[in-house]
């Protein structure tokens, strides 16, 4: 097999390092040890052939010898095809660690994303639009607390299921949303324990990092 390529941006600001979107795919590459190399994009100035590879102008892709993958769920699951580490290829488990993928981003992150905006813009101004966020996060985290509760992790064994939900989650937990939601709590706490977390976040941190120093 060739390296795997992640391609992320070459720099960003201060607020978002550490919940990037590569650090899914560093993440999964990592639990898989498969061989792969980070390749940078410009953050500012995207040119066409950012946008080839990625419609939105967005990060992370990966390219897996011919192939070109954007959005993280889409590289999680390539990922998952690659590595019975991150699914498994019994029928009822893979057709579970699927659902739960996609049901971190269409019904979890579908609420958490905006609820994030506004805490990263600071604006706390009680408005009915900012009410029905904090009702739709709510709602989400409750369901989730009580499935969490009965089990280690989403789909039997660790998974991309977990690392997508927990990715989601990590965010919500970043600015307190997690307070009343235990076993959400618990579910960070082990996932972000694990080896290949620990290193794709500080692999996310010095890549960033190595990018103020060259600017400096």
């Amino acid at each position: 097999m060739s390296d795997l390529i992640l391609t992320t941006y070459d720099w960003v600001p201060d607020m978002p390092r550490g919940y990037v979107r590569d650090l899914r795919v560093r993440w999964a590459l990592e639990e898989a040890g498969l061989p792969y190399r980070v390749e940078s994009t410009p953050f500012h100035d995207r040119g066409a052939g950012h946008f080839a590879h990625q419609p939105f102008g967005q990060i992370p892709w990966l390219t897996d010898g011919n192939l070109s993958i954007f959005e993280s769920g889409a590289i999680l699951l390539h990922l998952g095809e690659l590595s019975e580490t991150l699914m498994t290829t019994e029928p009822r488990g893979r057709s579970d660690t699927k659902e739960w993928l996609f049901a971190a981003l269409a019904s979890v992150e579908a609420a958490s994303q905006p609820w994030s905006f506004f805490k990263f813009s600071g604006d706390a101004e009680q408005t009915p639009m900012r009410g029905f966020f904090d009702g739709f996060v709510e709602a989400r985290l409750k369901h989730m607390d009580a499935v969490l509760a009965e089990r280690e992790w989403l789909a039997g064994d660790f998974s991309i299921a977990d690392i997508m939900m927990a990715d989601v989650l990590r965010l919500v937990d970043r600015f307190g949303g997690l307070a009343d939601y235990p076993a959400c709590g618990a579910y960070i706490a082990r996932a972000t324990a694990r080896p290949a977390f620990i290193k794709a976040h500080a692999d996310q941190m010095a890549h960033f990092a190595a990018a103020d120093e060259r600017a400096s």
